[in-house]
């Protein structure tokens, strides 16, 4: 049954298209419409409706890196707390997998696309590969959590099934299904994917902690005495997964949060940048960046602002937990969404034609007191798969990959 609060909202805040069909329905249909209906947040459509409301005041400040020679000054002591640390159980990884690869051409997970030349090398391979480095230099495997959506979580579980896990021991993976956001059109109704389910789509990468503790494994934190957890996302085929010198670093430094950074291609490179905001770390995004940010040097004569982040982040569990109720700011991304119309026909627009609502990880930083800033190179360790062509494409990484030595 439809909560009589839901009820009210739909007259309230003009939502009617929502109840067009629901005489069409049969019992099974209503009861899981209705489910959609009774969670539906309302408060969404304010969001929507107050898009010009005032950012808060923000003051900005440089926020120093933890540099490459600096590393590799400490190596050794960081590395062996890394394996440490990780030989112990203390940490996890969670792997960002909720998207698909639309933007590679690919009606797939986009951890399933084949990035080879000559033979089958597929992103999550890579990925589980990486983190295998670790796990054989360490004696032992680490927890991997895997992060799906509801538009990919059975061909995601089927794929690993299917390959074996890429040879990763099944009992060291955990998957769980993002929580989701509903979307709505230019005129800020609701769309609709059929005459009984909303257009739900993943909520973002803001929201994977929450969702991974109301999931039925969320319990494993506890259960495994996981201390730490290293999040990253699927798209950068390079990166070090449960890095130890990366975990060791952000152990020593006493810092709750790590973030892995590479030195800007130049200053006004379309990339998010580390920095202080209001003393507390944050990540100001490029569109943020002023003349006098970009132009602004350190006491190296480097520019201040020179880090960029690549959505590789270590935490600290039990901040997590502290942090998990505060509230996300939500952002709103316009796409392209399939929806049904008036007549119950389901539309595939060729253009932007609505707005999803996201939540971003990177929120999640300026809510811990303090973050290792840890640099890694650009060349070795950030090689993103974003794009079919051109800048962070299938084809560069493709290089990159070779360029340090891995067969494709």
């Amino acid at each position: 049954m439809i909560d009589a609060k839901v009820l009210e909202n739909i007259k309230k805040y003009n939502q009617e298209q929502l109840l067009k069909f629901y005489d069409e329905l049969n019992e099974d249909e209503k009861n899981n419409y209705d489910r959609q209906l009774n969670n539906l947040d309302f408060n969404l459509l304010d969001l929507l409706n107050n898009t010009k409301t005032e950012k808060k005041d923000s003051m900005y400040e440089p926020l120093g890196a933890l540099k490459l020679e600096d590393i590799q000054k400490n190596e050794d002591e960081y590395k062996k707390q890394g394996i440490k640390a990780i030989k112990e159980g203390k940490v996890g990884a969670v792997l960002l997998a909720g998207g698909q690869g639309s933007r590679l051409g690919f009606d797939k997970p986009k951890g399933m696309f084949n990035i080879g030349e000559n033979k089958e090398v597929y992103i999550f391979q890579r990925l589980v590969e990486n983190l295998m480095d670790v796990t054989t230099e360490a004696g032992c495997y680490i927890p991997l959590f895997v992060m799906t959506s509801e538009i990919n979580d059975k061909d995601t579980r089927e794929f690993f099934k299917e390959k074996n896990y890429f040879g990763y021991d099944k009992d060291y993976v955990f998957f769980f299904v993002q929580d989701m956001a509903p979307s709505v059109d230019y005129n800020g109704k609701f769309l609709m994917a059929a005459k009984d389910k909303l257009c739900l789509t993943p909520n973002g990468n803001g929201g994977w902690f929450s969702s991974l503790l109301k999931s039925d494994v969320g319990n494993k934190l506890d259960e495994l005495g996981i201390e730490w957890l290293n999040v990253f996302a699927v798209d950068n085929v390079l990166q070090r997964i449960a890095d130890p010198l990366f975990v060791g670093a952000t152990i020593s430094s006493g810092c709750p949060s790590g973030a892995k950074v590479v030195k800007k291609a130049r200053p006004d490179e379309k990339v998010g940048v580390m920095c202080k905001e209001n003393g507390k770390p944050s990540i100001v995004e490029y569109y943020e960046l002023t003349t006098e940010m970009m132009e602004a040097k350190d006491e190296d004569g480097e520019p201040a602002y020179n880090y960029g982040v690549i959505l590789n982040y270590l935490f600290d569990v039990k901040q997590l937990k502290d942090i998990v109720n505060n509230k996300l700011s939500l952002h709103m991304a316009e796409k392209k969404i399939a929806y049904i119309d008036d007549a119950g026909e389901l539309i595939s627009p060729e253009e932007a034609n609505g707005y999803k609502f996201e939540t971003l990880i990177l929120d999640m930083i300026n809510m811990f007191d303090d973050c290792l800033v840890f640099e890694v190179e650009r060349e070795k360790e950030f090689a993103p798969v974003k794009n079919k062509t051109g800048v962070d494409s299938i084809d560069t990484a493709r290089e990159l990959l070779k360029k340090n030595g891995i067969e494709i």
